[in-house]
């Protein structure tokens, strides 16, 4: 299972820890999938006959670590949907620029316009076309060697959205070579991590938040001390 990271798992419910470089569904590649490790996870620990039925409610992007969850069972991916929908799940991530965004805090909204041929996302200033809206707000948390550590609470979840909203405000992720960095990272990802997701459970009701460490890689080591 390829070192799969589990950090959160109940009867409906279970989320790992994505590695950069894994992909969540399958694709034109024909790689394995985090899907598959979550599949085989629960049918060795649960001692399952047959297929494992399991619900994918979000994807991160390849070079993209972090929280990633899936659904158990049908309702919980029935509701987790609709609130992801409604954007009643708050998502968190930390990203690693050259560049300081300025000002230091902020809100970004833009319209975003997909080009599949290139799979890439387009920014616009204006809507218009089937350009879609795109929300975050960011805080730079702090500077080390060159590079600045950036708080994002996506509000909206956009394709390549926090990757195409920072790179419009001069600020590239490091090594997203796709959206206008230009030396890649030595493992092919690129500096941006899912680290929380909280949300109302969708059976229980209960509060969960759900938290994934940083990447254990040279150039998170030191700016993650910044919020660890």
């Amino acid at each position: 299972m390829r070192g799969l990271e589990v950090i959160f798992e109940d009867n409906h419910l279970i989320a790992v820890n994505k590695k950069a470089g894994d992909i969540v569904h399958a694709d034109e590649t024909g790689d394995r999938t985090l899907e598959d490790d979550v599949k085989n996870y629960i049918k060795i620990r649960y001692g399952k006959p047959g297929d494992v039925w399991l619900g994918t409610l979000h994807r991160l992007d390849r070079p993209v670590s972090g929280v990633t969850i899936f659904a158990r069972t049908s309702k919980a991916a029935e509701r987790m949907s609709k609130m992801l929908q409604k954007k009643e799940i708050q998502k968190t991530y930390y990203a690693i620029t050259k560049r300081t965004p300025d000002p230091l805090e902020g809100k970004l909204t833009n319209f975003l316009l997909k080009d599949e041929m290139s799979n890439k996302v387009k920014v616009k200033n204006t809507s218009g076309g089937d350009a879609k809206k795109a929300e975050l707000e960011y805080e730079v948390v702090g500077n080390l060697d060159n590079s600045t550590l950036v708080k994002i609470n996506l509000i909206t979840g956009r394709h390549h959205q926090a990757r195409a909203q920072l790179a419009k405000i001069g600020c590239p992720i490091l090594g997203d070579l796709k959206y206008g960095d230009t030396m890649p990272l030595h493992d092919k990802s690129i500096a941006l991590h899912c680290r929380e997701m909280s949300f109302l459970h969708p059976v229980t009701n209960e509060q969960v938040k759900i938290e994934a460490d940083f990447p254990k890689i040279v150039y998170w080591r030191d700016l993650k001390k910044l919020v660890e």
